[in-house]
């Protein structure tokens, strides 16, 4: 990689604050509603696999400073979307819209404004009342957009016919209402809106992934989508679909980051996938790549690509970088 050739930057959120203080996924609880405790040092160890192992590809690393008031920077994946993000083009010429993060989050906004206006990127803000948890719900496929979104609960305990008699009502993440905000900013590219309905998958990049040079590959949990979203898919991509099997999306193999350089693309994924999705991957050019985060998904609820926000490749001139943590 040449000294002034644009990099692919992300963000990542320094984990030593890390830890369940909402409560707003079901991998955050046990059965019985009681949030889950994080082992720190543990996560920490396989934070800095994932860093050691962006950057060994050519990955240009960010990272989020720490708040022990918000342990959900871990996951800047939520933060918002860059606009056309696999672009090499000067900042200037892009927008990172931020997002509206669900009431246990919301103070997570000021720290990636602070930071992102710091290194020179222009940012726009929604109207308060539209929720949107950014490329975790919105990210291109080839030549098209992927809306996902789901009913929006205020959550909370209700009563079940089950033991314990209550559950939690989690509800999802992005409101529809923000699809015309969106589509203005990718036309003339398609969005194809999906509603999302389980609930241990509330965003969209925990179901669906896309992958390879020009992303023109997807994985897909079926059953986390309604069957009407499942047609869509299928009429507008048809053979590019690649569905999981059950035990990979619990592993969250569809939250994985797609990373290419030159004629090498790179697909990050969670470690404990099947052997036969790598094989699957590797049958479409791609070559998977396994990193232990087993501690932010069984705790946190987020795997590989939440803990990645993707603003895209970045020339060295066109910014002055933050320090890192």
């Amino acid at each position: 990689m040449s000294p002034g050739e644009p990099r692919r930057t992300v963000l990542m959120g320094d984990p030593a604050h890390f830890s369940v203080q909402g409560g707003a996924n079901p991998h955050t609880r046990t059965r019985w509603g009681t949030r889950r405790h994080v082992d720190r040092e543990r996560a920490i160890a396989q934070w800095h696999r994932l860093k050691d192992t962006l950057e060994d590809l050519g990955v240009r690393v960010w990272v989020v400073p720490p708040d022990p008031a918000q342990p959900g920077l871990v996951y800047p994946a939520n933060a918002g979307f860059m606009s056309d993000v696999d672009a090499a083009r000067p900042l200037a010429e892009k927008v990172f819209t931020l997002s509206n993060l669900l009431p246990t989050r919301a103070g997570e906004k000021p720290h990636y404004r602070r930071l992102l206006e710091a290194v020179g990127v222009r940012l726009r803000e929604l109207d308060d009342a539209l929720r949107f948890e950014g490329e975790a719900d919105f990210f291109p496929v080839g030549d098209s957009y992927l809306l996902t979104c789901g009913r929006l609960e205020r959550q909370r305990f209700v009563p079940a016919l089950a033991f314990p008699p209550w559950k939690r009502v989690y509800g999802f993440r992005t409101d529809a209402r923000v699809e015309p905000i969106l589509a203005d900013d990718v036309a003339p590219h398609p969005v194809l809106r999906l509603e999302l309905v389980l609930e241990a998958h509330y965003h969209g990049d925990t179901a669906l992934c896309a992958f390879g040079p020009k992303r023109e590959h997807l994985l897909v949990y079926r059953e986390a989508l309604t069957p009407e979203g499942w047609e869509r898919l299928r009429d507008h991509f048809g053979d590019v679909l690649l569905p999981l099997a059950r035990a990979d999306a619990e592993r969250y193999a569809a939250n994985s980051f797609t990373y290419t350089h030159g004629s090498d693309a790179t697909l990050v994924m969670p470690d404990g996938v099947s052997q036969r999705l790598l094989d699957q991957i590797r049958e479409r050019g791609v070559t998977p790549l396994v990193v232990d985060v087993s501690e932010f998904l069984k705790k946190g609820g987020g795997s590989v690509k939440c803990m990645i926000g993707d603003l895209g490749p970045v020339g060295v001139d066109d910014l002055s970088e933050p320090g890192e943590a």
